[in-house]
């Protein structure tokens, strides 16, 4: 639980001058009105002749960030999700902050209501308390920063009309507090099966139950080992041993895949579809997105892009998902490192053409790929179905294609396709095809094949 603060001298028309000063920051930071924000949070971080001021504005502006935290929660947000747009709207000092603000706010939860991803994220993030106690954190954070309390005066109220603002996102998992941490709120029933998101019942297991449970999960181990060779793979400056490592990597993640779905048809522990939230950032986000587009498609998920908020939304089964981050990851690394090699370009008359060839670039890039992704699948699907049995796996592959599709139109009921932009530079596109032939599926050809939509 959150620790007490020490409760120091301090009249309660302090704290009530503190909180509206800062809710009039706030709102001047919503009217674009600068310069009266400047003003409030001068004010705020320094009041001569008030008694223990400093004290009572940290405390105030403490409150108001754990407020806009849980807020957020609420509103469908998740850790990462919520440090990297701070970082991406503001600064990293923000984003540092926000990390800090969340450390404080998750006192409040029991662990056991907190969800396992919930714990993977604040870990990812580094959120912890790192100091002494509630009231001396502005001060310890100044001197993290080397900067002085004005600044953190303004960061903070930054900060909270930043949290306070946020647009609400369809929640990917029950957000913390909501029960026990192996059980999730949020359900969709499909094919014939109402199953939790991302998550499995909670209480006894019995031998049925774990293989229920492996068919939903995802084997670390096995994605260690991917990721270790697709490490290898994109560091290497010699093209037969990536091809190798990557012929690995595969093979590891369609063994991984394949044996799920076998699994699944002969348990009825399908599971639900599960979201991830991929950062796709500038510059040329549209091809980027493009690209995790054409890599979810392939692998039965589907990929919903919020440009303004800088990544997209996966939706897919576990294993799927897992692969569809791990090859975007890798096929990106891929076209940025091609993309460095083929250099700057200009035109006739010295202009530079390099962003567009760029942009060019990528969308063929992404473009080509989709293809080779679709004719790995074609080429693959009849030998993974011989080999599982298809009689068994082809309605479970039909009935997690059903399952995704619905949770789409449930959290997405008015969504809107749209198109890539266009292509304005031939010598991109071509040098991006090119790149995209020359490119490793890493580790997902063979088990595209196995779940191609029928």
């Amino acid at each position: 639980m959150r620790k007490s603060w020490r409760r120091e001298p301090g009249s309660p028309e302090a704290a009530e001058a503190a909180d509206t000063l800062a809710a009039e920051a706030v709102r001047s930071l919503s009217q674009g009105d600068d310069v009266t924000f400047r003003r409030l949070a001068a004010s705020l971080a320094d009041r001569p002749g008030t008694p223990h001021w400093a004290l009572t504005a940290g405390r105030c502006l403490t409150a108001r960030l754990r407020r806009g935290v849980t807020a957020a929660w609420n509103r469908g947000w998740q850790p990462v999700d919520l440090v990297r747009f701070t970082s991406r709207l503001r600064t990293s000092r923000h984003a540092r902050l926000a990390t800090d603000a969340i450390a404080d706010e998750m006192r409040a939860y029991s662990p056991a209501t907190v969800g396992e991803q919930w714990h993977e994220q604040l870990t990812s993030i580094e959120a912890a308390v790192w100091w002494t106690d509630d009231d001396s954190h502005p001060t310890e954070w100044c001197h993290r920063e080397n900067v002085d309390r004005a600044v953190y005066i303004t960061t903070a109220l930054e900060l909270a009309h930043l949290l306070e603002t946020l647009p609400k996102l369809p929640p990917l998992t029950a957000p913390p507090g909501s029960g026990p941490s192996d059980r999730d709120s949020f359900t969709t029933h499909s094919a014939g099966t109402g199953s939790s998101w991302g998550g499995a019942p909670g209480g006894g297991t019995s031998g049925a139950e774990v293989s229920r449970e492996r068919a939903r999960g995802v084997d670390q181990r096995v994605l260690g080992k991917v990721r270790a060779l697709l490490a290898k793979a994109e560091s290497t400056e010699f093209p037969e041993e990536a091809e190798a490592l990557s012929a690995r990597a595969q093979e590891l993640m369609a063994r991984h895949s394949i044996d799920h779905a076998l699994l699944a048809a002969k348990t009825g522990g399908m599971g639900g579809p599960a979201g991830r939230r991929i950062a796709v950032d500038s510059p040329y986000d549209a091809p980027k997105a493009v690209l995790l587009t054409v890599v979810a498609d392939a692998n039965r998920c589907r990929a919903i892009w919020h440009r303004e908020l800088g990544f997209c939304t996966v939706l897919g089964f576990p294993t799927d998902l897992a692969a569809v981050e791990m090859l975007f990851t890798s096929l990106l690394v891929q076209a940025t490192s091609a993309i460095v090699h083929a250099g700057p370009r200009r035109d006739a008359r010295g202009r530079s053409r390099t962003r567009s060839f760029r942009h060019a670039f990528l969308n063929a890039y992404a473009s080509r790929i989709g293809e080779r992704l679709c004719e790995a699948a074609g080429a693959a699907a009849d030998s993974a179905v011989a080999d599982a049995g298809g009689k068994d796996l082809l309605p479970v592959l039909a009935a997690r294609d059903r399952a995704v599709e619905q949770a789409v139109d449930t959290m997405f009921p008015d969504l809107a396709k749209g198109r890539a932009g266009s292509v304005s530079n031939y010598e991109g596109w071509v040098a991006g095809r090119a790149a995209a032939d020359l490119a490793s599926l890493n580790g997902r050809s063979e088990i595209t094949g196995a779940f191609r939509r029928s």
